[in-house]
């Protein structure tokens, strides 16, 4: 009972960790990108205003920084559960 308990743990906590990225990825991709542009035109970054600068740029780097910290991540969730790869 307790091996699946655990296991059910360990697939919450990743699920859990999948969904914060995926919101994450969504509010920068669409949210600061496309639907909060109007409102971030103002700001200057680069020579170029926020919200094309997240549509343009920002968008590819949070993906970057989101993939590197989920492997980040699921390396921690796998060393607590037990179930690293060596």
């Amino acid at each position: 009972m307790s091996e699946h308990s655990s296991n059910n743990e360990y697939w919450a906590a990743n699920i859990r960790l999948v969904t914060i990225c995926l919101i994450i990825w969504a509010l920068v991709s669409f949210g600061f990108g496309i639907i909060l542009r109007p409102l971030l035109s103002g700001i200057s970054v680069g020579g170029t205003d926020l919200g094309f600068w997240f549509a343009q740029q920002g968008s590819i780097i949070v993906f970057l920084l989101l993939i590197f910290f989920y492997a980040w991540r699921m390396n921690a969730l796998d060393r607590k559960f037990g179930v690293e790869e060596e």
